[in-house]
Formats: structure tokens, sequence, C-alpha cells
């Protein structure tokens, strides 16, 4: 080999995790937190899956782990990036979701359980375009939030006014499939970000009022189906009708409740073997942390998602460019919201709505952009440190 090739070679991989590389600046706690999360989701997709999955003892978990490597890979590749370039192809990323939502509306679409959210690869793969839309949203909202606040205190109206145009664009495409979790995550996302950005409260209190509008008209009209609807109203007396529309409430409710203390152990739980909750390997999977590894093992689930938000919000509120506060204040509000209501439906405090549990449901577009995600905040985190070395 040329001794100019090695010394080239040995510079690249000194810049990789030499001293001062980006690797070594990452906020440790919150990687740690994740790949907890992803290795307790594994676990748990594998029991879910593995009697029914092709009669294979390994059920899904395979193909989990392969999205877990990939995500990973994603996770690398943002983490030791400059977040800053985000800034400048916004818009770019932005149409690319909104022409994915389109394709999906098209014969291009594919249905799965109920929903006509995804677009076929071949080979058993499936994108889901709605969920790379939250972190392309969070973007192209930050572009418009800072543009206005530049020189200035506050946003200016306009493009307030442009960032819940963009929403409305997503929520609306989303809301075909139909998907009104996801809808719900992105709503709560712009709220989220126009909280973070400091808008003033009366604009505040608009938009809460123009959403209410908007959720009442939508319900008054009858543009919602009549299963979303009864998700919504069993959420009062699910005991109503324990053999209908409180039927996956029921059953999270003693599964969750079955496992005790300590859980029945993986593997074990009777509930989770037989399949009593619908979808325990992707939106019911925390029945299956219950059931298994008991009131100690969701509060473990819980806490280690604590700590994800808690060291996001730690990087909103320590980083100095207002671009970067506000992706990583956005990146925060959709985790938090995501887990509030996967958590909230398995137990009863929140209506069904098809919403993945972060780094643990089993899910291949979902679990890229999460890493996406986390790699975008340790991005932020690795540029403010060494700003302040």
């Amino acid at each position: 080999m040329p001794e100019a090739v090695r010394v080239r070679r040995r510079s690249l991989a000194r810049r990789a995790v030499g001293q001062g590389a980006p690797v070594w600046r990452m906020d440790g706690l919150l990687l740690a937190a994740v790949i907890a999360l992803s290795v307790i989701g594994t676990l748990l997709v594998w029991s879910s899956t593995r009697t029914w999955v092709s009669n294979e003892p390994t059920g899904l978990v395979k193909k989990h782990v392969l999205n877990l490597c990939i995500g990973l890979a994603l996770y690398s590749v943002m983490a030791v990036s400059d977040y800053r370039w985000l800034r400048r192809y916004a818009p770019f990323l932005y149409g690319v979701a909104i022409l994915g939502l389109l394709l999906v509306i098209t014969p291009m679409g594919s249905t799965i359980n109920g929903h006509h959210s995804w677009i076929m690869l071949g080979g058993g793969f499936a994108v889901q375009p709605a969920e790379l839309v939250k972190p392309a949203l969070i973007v192209i909202m930050a572009r418009f939030l800072v543009r206005s606040a530049e020189g200035k205190d506050r946003p200016r109206v306009v493009d307030l006014a442009l960032c819940l145009a963009a929403a409305g664009v997503a929520a609306a495409l989303v809301m075909l499939e139909p998907d009104l979790g996801t809808t719900m995550v992105l709503m709560v996302i712009t709220g989220g970000v126009i909280v973070f950005a400091g808008v003033r409260k009366r604009w505040i209190v608009a938009s809460v009022l123009l959403a209410a509008a908007c959720g009442l008209a939508v319900w008054s009209l009858g543009l919602m189906k009549p299963y979303q609807v009864a998700r919504f109203t069993a959420l009062i007396n699910p005991a109503s009708d324990p053999r209908g529309v409180g039927y996956n409430s029921t059953q999270a409710l003693v599964a969750i409740g079955s496992g005790e203390l300590f859980g029945k152990g993986l593997f074990h739980g009777g509930q989770t073997t037989g399949r009593f909750v619908p979808e325990q390997h992707t939106d019911f999977i925390f029945t299956v942390a219950g059931e298994e590894f008991g009131f100690v093992g969701t509060v473990t689930v819980v806490a280690l998602l604590g700590v994800v938000l808690l060291r996001g919000l730690r990087i909103a509120r320590m980083c100095e460019d207002r671009f970067g506060a506000l992706v990583a204040g956005g990146i925060v509000t959709w985790m938090a919201f995501q887990t509030l209501v996967n958590v909230g439906m398995t137990i009863g405090i929140m209506p069904i709505t098809g919403v993945p549990l972060p780094f643990v449901s089993y899910g291949g577009t979902a679990t890229f952009a999460n890493m996406i995600a986390v790699g975008i905040l340790q991005a932020i985190h690795v540029r403010e440190r060494a700003l302040s070395a």
C-alpha cells in the first residue's frame, strides 16, 4: 500500500476517534438510555412475535435488529455531522416528506392493518412516509421561526402563519390515510415548536383555538372514521363494550395488571403468548413489558424514556444557536407526546390511536425517524461542547 494512502487513512481514523473527535463529545447518558430502550424493545418484540410469525422461534426479532442497525447507522451519520445544514436544506427535506405522503394516496400506497400509510419496497420491506414527516416538519418550522426572529425579540406573524400552513398540509395528508395518531403528534409538535420559539401568548392562545376549531369541525362534519370516533368514546367507559370498542383497553389493563411487581418472566406472559391484546409488538408493546417484567419493568422503561427527554431538554436549553434550540425542543415535544399517548392508552387514560412507543416498539420507518432525531440532538450537543471548549 502506498505511503500516502496509509497516511491518509491514519488521518481519517484520528479525526473519527482521536482526541477531540465528535464521538468523545457526545452525550453518553442519552446514548446509553437509547441503547437500553432498544435492547428492552428487542426482547419484548421477540417475546410478542415468536409464537405466530412463520412458526419461527425468533419471530420478527431478526428484522427488528436489522432495523435497529440501520437506525444506528443513520444516528451515527447525523451525530457527527454539522446539524446546521438542516436549515439550508429544510425546504427540500419537507418537500420530499410531503411527496411521500402524496405517493401514499396514489395507487403506489398500500394498506397494512387498516391504515393506507405505506409504500411497499419489495422483499418484505415498506416505508411509512408519515413517520419521516415528523423531523422534516420540525426542521422547516425552525427555519421559518429563526428567520423571522433574527434581529428581533419575537417571530413575525407571517412566518408563524407559514408554520401553521406547513403543519396543516402535512396533517391533512396524514389524515387522509387515515392516521389519527400521527395527525395528533404533528399538531402537538407544531404547538411545541411555536412555544419554544417564544411567540406572544395571544398568538399561542389563537393557535390553540384554531386547532380546537379544526378538531371540532372534523368531528362535526363526520370526517373521522366510525372506529376512530368509537375509540374516543370508549375512553370514557371501556367496560360498556368489553368485547367491542373497549376490548383493546380492557385486555391491555388485564395484561399489565397480571404482571404485578416483578412480572411473570420473559416468554411467560399468558396474555402475550395468547395474543389477547392486538398489535402487542407495536402499539401495545408496553403491555408486554407490564406482564412479563411487572411494575419494575414498566417503571424502568418510563424512567429511561424520561432520561431521553430530560437530556433533550438540557440540550435545547444549553444551545446558543436558536435554530438548534428550536429543533431540539421540537424533538423533545414529539418524543414526550408519543410516550404519553402510547403508555396512556395501555392504562386507559388516553384514546387508542396507534402511536408506537419510541425506541421500544417494532417498526422500520419509525425506528429510523427516532434514531435520526436522537442523532440530531447529539449533533447539537457536540457542536455546543466544541464551542465551549
